[in-house]
């Protein structure tokens, strides 16, 4: 059982919640950006929360079920069809054997995510199936004319009639924590860092978040030895402007992260499209 792919759209790669506890070994996380939305398109699914799906940036993707599943689109939203017919995300969907599914263009957001009763089943590197766009690791970048394998149903969907998707804010408010290197900027950066207004640059992956607003600036311009990096971390280069780490993220580096956003907060950041005004909070006032 499988998906053929037709049209890949933009950038489609497989993931699920990725490969924690590997950072010593140079290994990154990776995993999907929006770990909210594929766990939610699993539960619809039939599956455990950890299967792996597919991330699809901007939509874009027609694939064809070879035989009779069962699926779940979630994340960004955009126009469904299965078998020519309008489909809802949110919803178990039920697919035919040939059936053409066609996952349209977001409307809002960036990712949508798209499960199948089963799982995708490509074979697991270092325990995940989550494609490393950074590093490499995992399969490759999903292609036209791949055939996604499937693996058998476990358990049936949930007997929901909604599952309330809400479109992805156009400002955002992110939790920070200060540190561990805020020492090395000034007091007036520590508090532009948590009053001035960003917003994401074109130049945004699932590295990081690019953000545009007043330079922070630094007390302290000595360099600084690569030490380790966390999802979330705010990393401040030499131009001053805060770079967000997301799942694909190095696991070291060598200018100094000033905060890091809560880990309840990251998700977030998967739909945030260029544009999108963002403000930080100190979680610490809480």
């Amino acid at each position: 059982m499988s998906l053929e792919v037709i049209r890949a759209g933009v950038r489609t790669t497989v993931q699920d919640l990725g490969r924690p506890g590997l950072a010593h070994l140079g290994v990154p996380r990776s995993g999907a950006l929006d770990r909210g939305a594929l766990r939610c398109a699993n539960r619809l699914a039939g599956n455990p929360p950890d299967a792996a799906g597919l991330e699809i940036t901007l939509g874009g993707l027609r694939a064809r079920a070879t035989r009779a599943m069962t699926l779940a689109v979630t994340g960004a939203p955009c126009r469904i069809t299965v078998g020519g017919r309008a489909a809802d995300p949110g919803l178990p969907l039920a697919v035919r054997a040939g059936a053409m599914i066609d996952i349209g263009r977001a409307t809002a957001g960036l990712r949508v995510y798209l499960a199948a009763g089963g799982g995708i089943t490509v074979a697991p590197v270092l325990g995940s199936r989550s494609t490393d766009t950074l590093s490499g690791i995992g399969p490759p970048v999903v292609a036209d004319g791949d055939a996604l394998p499937v693996g058998p149903a476990t358990a049936l969907p949930p007997g929901v009639d909604l599952s309330l998707l809400t479109p992805p804010p156009t400002a955002l408010g992110l939790r920070v924590w200060p540190g561990p290197r805020d020492d090395w900027f000034t007091a007036d950066a520590a508090r532009t860092l948590l009053t001035a207004e960003y917003r994401v640059s074109a130049q945004t992956d699932r590295v990081g978040a690019r953000l545009t607003g007043p330079a922070l600036d630094r007390a302290i311009t000595d360099e600084l030895p690569s030490e380790g990096l966390v999802l979330g971390a705010i990393q401040v280069p030499a131009d001053g402007q805060p770079l967000i780490f997301l799942a694909d993220h190095p696991t070291t580096g060598g200018y100094p992260v000033i905060a890091v956003v809560d880990p309840a907060d990251v998700d977030l950041l998967a739909q945030a499209r260029p544009g999108t005004s963002i403000r930080f909070n100190s979680a610490a006032a809480r």
